[in-house]
């Protein structure tokens, strides 16, 4: 059996007829950029994360980037940042002027260490960004208490994790801004490259959608920082056929992963928590063994495709280790990296496709260490 990391295809196939009729209607229509779908989604989507503005843009990093500026951080500030996570994360603060502090992983969720972020705030620490890294939303109470307490502004990397809940609020909702990305692979995948900020607070929201557009306040009045990072419409369109069906999506990966759960339960693979106030939207389904990269052969020659997220820790890529980071300033981060492993999940996975890659590790993990 064959068993693909992820099938785009499967997803598609039953709403076939609206995406392209969707996409259709934009080439008829010939509004391409920031039409009227944009401004659709962006009301849609803030409305599904429980907040009253988005602003859709070209990307999750920029959506990140942008948020910070619309909340102040340039220059001289410092941002709060976990190192396990996608180098966007880290690069969004540093496009937006500012120095990313990079803080460890929990050895448990794999979010963000939140009993190490204080540790870590300086007088010119001006924000934080946690990651609901792999579908797991990050401990946004303790999160908030802290930024609350020292007076910083908090910008949820939410680009994992659509739907996500926390305390039985969806992700996106608790800082002042947030951002996702709608990378075609995303729980919600645009056709391509794309992504929003969503927010409680006008302001951000309007500052955000000038930034966006070459800085224009109203036309040919560039007030702002000329960027460049529109929604495209058709991106827009695409994503709205998608969004009423996230829900069940979302529902069917849970289930997906409850079956690796019990089925990998005393296999020698360490699989995903999941806490009492969360819920897990499995974006990605990482089980951790010293064995990594043995099984990920073990399971390729199996026709089994998997990946690893991340290899390396974003302070040992090596843009930020010139700038003064070194091995074993994060211990847990750099272990972690060492064992991870990302199976195949998609909504469409059969019981029997999972079956086969449980049976899979189970047989290998009956080999001997060499």
């Amino acid at each position: 059996m064959n068993v693909p990391f992820v099938d785009l295809q499967a997803l598609h196939r039953p709403i076939q007829e609206e995406l392209n009729q969707a996409v259709l209607s934009i080439i008829q229509r010939g509004n391409f950029v920031l039409g009227h779908d944009v401004d659709h989604l962006e009301e849609e989507f803030a409305a599904y994360c429980g907040v009253n503005y988005g602003a859709g843009v070209g990307s999750g990093l920029a959506a990140i980037e942008l948020a910070l500026r619309a909340l102040g951080v340039g220059v001289g500030d410092e941002v709060i940042v976990p190192t396990h996570t996608f180098t966007a994360s880290a690069a969004a603060v540093t496009f937006a002027g500012a120095t990313p502090v990079f803080v460890d992983a929990d050895l448990d969720t794999l979010n963000i260490d939140v009993d190490k972020i204080e540790a870590a705030i300086t007088p010119r620490t001006k924000a934080i960004v946690p990651v609901h890294l792999y579908g797991l939303p990050a401990d946004m109470d303790a999160i908030m208490r802290i930024a609350n307490k020292h007076n910083l502004v908090v910008v949820e990397d939410a680009s994992q994790a659509h739907g996500a809940t926390y305390n039985g609020k969806r992700v996106g909702s608790f800082g002042h801004a947030a951002a996702f990305s709608f990378y075609p692979t995303k729980n919600l995948g645009a056709a391509g490259d794309a992504g929003i900020v969503v927010t409680n607070d006008e302001r951000v929201a309007e500052t955000i959608k000038a930034l966006r557009n070459c800085g224009q306040t109203e036309k040919n009045l560039h007030t702002m920082e000329p960027f460049n990072h529109r929604l495209d419409t058709l991106q827009a369109a695409f994503l709205r056929v998608k969004l009423p069906y996230l829900d069940q999506w979302n529902a069917a990966r849970r289930r997906n992963a409850a079956i690796y759960s019990e089925l990998l339960d005393g296999s020698g693979v360490v699989t995903p928590s999941d806490t009492p106030e969360t819920q897990h939207v499995y974006h990605l389904y990482v089980v951790r063994t010293p064995q990594r990269d043995a099984l990920a052969a073990h399971l390729k020659q199996n026709g089994i495709g998997t990946a690893i997220h991340y290899p390396l820790p974003v302070h040992l890529q090596p843009f930020y280790k010139a700038r003064g980071h070194e091995e074993g300033q994060f211990p847990v981060a750099e272990l972690i990296v060492s064992e991870i492993l990302s199976l195949p999940m998609f909504p469409d996975m059969t019981r029997e496709q999972i079956e086969y890659v449980a049976d899979q590790i189970k047989a290998f993990s009956l080999v001997p260490s060499a």
